[in-house]
């Protein structure tokens, strides 16, 4: 609609241009936004949506792996029946064969020193 008026003229194109102003502004607004926050995530050592779902998939599988093979354990034991008892046994001295080499080194460590005393 076009008047007469040239104030009402000016006035409609000065808030035209004010309205293209404000909605480029807005966009600025928005780009800069979503920049910083960009910024801060990647500083923050965030994980993406898309890794963190490929993550999980992962762990569920493994999950279902784990409990599939532990089915299949518990199956084979079941069969073995009474066989069992030996490879308790079999761990146990596994266990205190790896207690006694972590403690060998200590001794071995302590005897150093007083061996080089005695050549002295």
């Amino acid at each position: 609609m076009q008047t007469d008026n040239k104030f009402m003229d000016d006035m409609a194109r000065m808030m035209s241009s004010a309205m293209g102003a404000a909605g480029s502004m807005k966009d600025e607004m928005e780009a800069r936004t979503r920049q910083h926050m960009e910024s801060f995530f990647t500083r923050m050592d965030f994980v993406r949506r898309e890794e963190f779902e490929v993550v999980r998939d992962m762990a569920a599988l493994a999950r279902q792996d784990n409990e599939r093979l532990a089915a299949k354990v518990a199956e084979l034991e079941a069969k073995l029946g009474n066989a069992d008892k030996p490879a308790a046994a079999k761990k146990k001295a596994a266990a205190k064969k790896s207690t006694e080499a972590k403690a060998a080194p200590k001794k071995a460590a302590a005897k150093k020193p007083a061996a080089k005393k005695k050549a002295s």
